[in-house]
């Protein structure tokens, strides 16, 4: 009986860890599904390819080569390492060691070896990736809205990953040299050990209960890790490394300039155009859409998704044109500002049993101002620049459709533009008599 406390143990920490990730899911989907449904069900083998080629094969990092390999060797060892996981999950349900040795044979041996290089290169590459954001001062990094939080998150996650290699390798190493020198344990003979094989000289002088207690303790720490590590990703920006793969298939598939039409709208002038509509029958029992959005329930459940997924990476926010010269506008803070609104309403929704009550704020004016959208060139840079294909831009063009047709509130000069167009018939304040005029002057 005493033998099964581990295997106990170890089922109510990974059942606890999976619960309360579960949890968290349930909560990111409500969140999301607040938003207004789309149809993105068109295309599915093109956005099939286009999951696969940005969210798994990381296509558009390579844009900048050495940050893109060394985030696609991050990213690669994060999935190799995972696989070697599910033996741990199997060893610690069934109280086994090395369970996968003797049904894989010599091609465990190379899934062991293959693991641990990728564990190196992966310290390798996070290491870089600190030098770079603490002490080469790029200047993406050093603007205010990435220092406090953004930066202290990146951190941990850093820190995070070399602890858990350290300790993947740190109990392989133990492991070899209980294989090679302690058979009282019966450890299973197997695995290669290219990295941790040169730990063996630090375990000179400790005895084999020292060893066997090293090799428990970092086997422990190493899956303990990992379940914490899945339960920080709902704090984390490094939630896309589960939503980009969803986030990219439901991306938008038309031509960066092509905007959407509201479909509020549409069905105006469509019943402005159809002479079977009768102008003065009543309407009261017709729900009148909200033109543009004000809010997280205005937005749809893709843009709502984006906000989730987003890096905080900072790269839209640098490529932002109105952003270089010293516009408020940053895209990053859009995606931010909608996904903290987002919380904040889950949060209302918790606390009033599943019910959303008015809390006198919006996304629009309390989050995200007036100046900040006016700024917005529309050039999409953003949308480009984004490594996972998030669009902040649709968030932007909606709420300024919102103060255009529901508040009336536009800049000056592009209230004259719009009079002139209508008065006109061009955006310039010249009679239609007068407009060639022009002519007349060469």
């Amino acid at each position: 009986m005493i033998s099964l406390i581990p295997n106990i143990i170890f089922i109510v920490i990974f059942c606890y860890a999976i619960f309360l990730f579960s949890k968290n899911v349930k909560k990111i989907y409500r969140n999301i599904n607040l938003g207004i449904s789309i149809d993105r069900s068109d295309n599915k083998k093109t956005r099939l390819i286009q999951m696969l080629k940005i969210a798994f094969g990381q296509s558009k990092m390579i844009d900048k080569p050495i940050v893109g390999l060394l985030h696609i060797v991050v990213y690669v060892g994060f999935l190799v390492i995972n696989i070697e996981l599910l033996e741990i999950i199997v060893d610690g349900f069934l109280g086994t060691h090395r369970v996968f040795a003797p049904f894989l044979g010599s091609f465990y041996n190379f899934l062991i070896g293959f693991f641990e290089i990728f564990a190196l290169l992966v310290i390798v590459s996070v290491i870089i990736f600190w030098i770079r954001r603490n002490m080469l001062n790029i200047k993406r990094f050093l603007s205010l809205e990435m220092k406090g939080w953004p930066k202290n998150d990146a951190n941990i996650i850093l820190y995070v990953e070399i602890v858990l290699m350290c300790l993947f390798l740190t109990m392989n190493g133990a492991d070899l040299w209980i294989q090679q020198n302690a058979p009282e344990f019966n450890y299973v003979s197997a695995g290669s050990f290219p990295v941790s094989q040169y730990l063996l000289p630090l375990f000179n002088g400790f005895s084999s209960n020292v060893i066997f207690i090293i090799e428990r303790t970092a086997w422990w720490l190493h899956i303990i890790g990992i379940l914490c590590f899945l339960n920080y990703l709902y704090y984390s920006k490094h939630l896309h490394i589960l939503l980009a793969f969803p986030n990219t298939y439901f991306a938008n598939l038309n031509a960066k300039g092509k905007l959407s039409n509201l479909k509020s709208v549409t069905n105006e002038v469509k019943m402005m155009l159809d002479p079977s509509i009768d102008p003065y029958a009543s309407t009261s029992s017709v729900e009148v859409s909200k033109f543009g959005a004000s809010d997280v329930f205005d937005l749809s459940k893709i843009q709502l998704l984006n906000a989730y997924t987003c890096t905080e990476c900072g790269r839209c926010t640098s490529e932002c044109p109105a952003n270089q010269t010293g516009k408020k506008l940053s895209p990053r803070k859009i995606m931010m500002d909608t996904r903290d609104r987002m919380e904040v309403v889950g949060n209302n929704i918790d606390v009033n049993n599943g019910e959303f009550k008015p809390d006198g704020k919006e996304l629009l004016g309390d989050y995200v101002t007036n100046e900040e959208l006016w700024a917005c060139t529309s050039c999409n840079a953003c949308v480009e620049a984004c490594p996972i294909g998030i669009d902040p831009l649709s968030i932007i063009m909606d709420m300024r459709r919102y103060l255009v047709m529901e508040k009336s509130d536009a800049p000056s000069e592009l209230n004259n533009m719009m009079s002139n167009i209508e008065n006109n018939g061009a955006p310039w304040p010249f009679n239609q008599m007068d407009k060639l005029n022009w002519k007349n002057e060469i």
